[in-house]
């Protein structure tokens, strides 16, 4: 059985950095497109960052030059470090991995919580 799990989250003050960890196992993982999404309180949830297996990385505009999406594969984990964070980047983080071939399968992790606050 496929599991992700999700740590890092937190309270941080704005201007702050934080570094979020997603462990998946139960797969291969090296065979997974990763990526982290957010869904903040009463919004969608809406797509961050994203690195392929093949190392490609892609950002969503408002955190492009703030956040840093990489992984290892040896410890099978995702990071997402951000830095200069904003009251505005406040939500639940959930990390994805999609199959870079058969693109239907796709797994979640349950969350991890980020608030950015005074």
């Amino acid at each position: 059985q496929v599991h992700l799990v999700e740590s890092g989250g937190g309270l941080v003050q704005p201007g702050g950095s934080l570094r979020l960890s997603c462990l998946v196992s139960g797969t291969i993982f090296s065979f997974y497109d990763m990526g982290w999404y957010r869904q903040a309180p009463g919004k969608q949830r809406e797509w961050v960052a994203g690195l392929t297996i093949s190392g490609t990385t892609n950002y969503e505009d408002s955190v492009k030059g703030r956040f840093a999406i990489s992984k290892d594969n040896a410890k099978n984990t995702v990071y997402l470090q951000m830095n200069s964070l904003e009251p505005e980047d406040t939500a639940v983080y959930y990390c994805n991995a999609q199959h870079s071939t058969w693109s239907r399968i796709k797994y979640w992790g349950q969350g991890t919580q980020v608030t950015v606050s005074q």
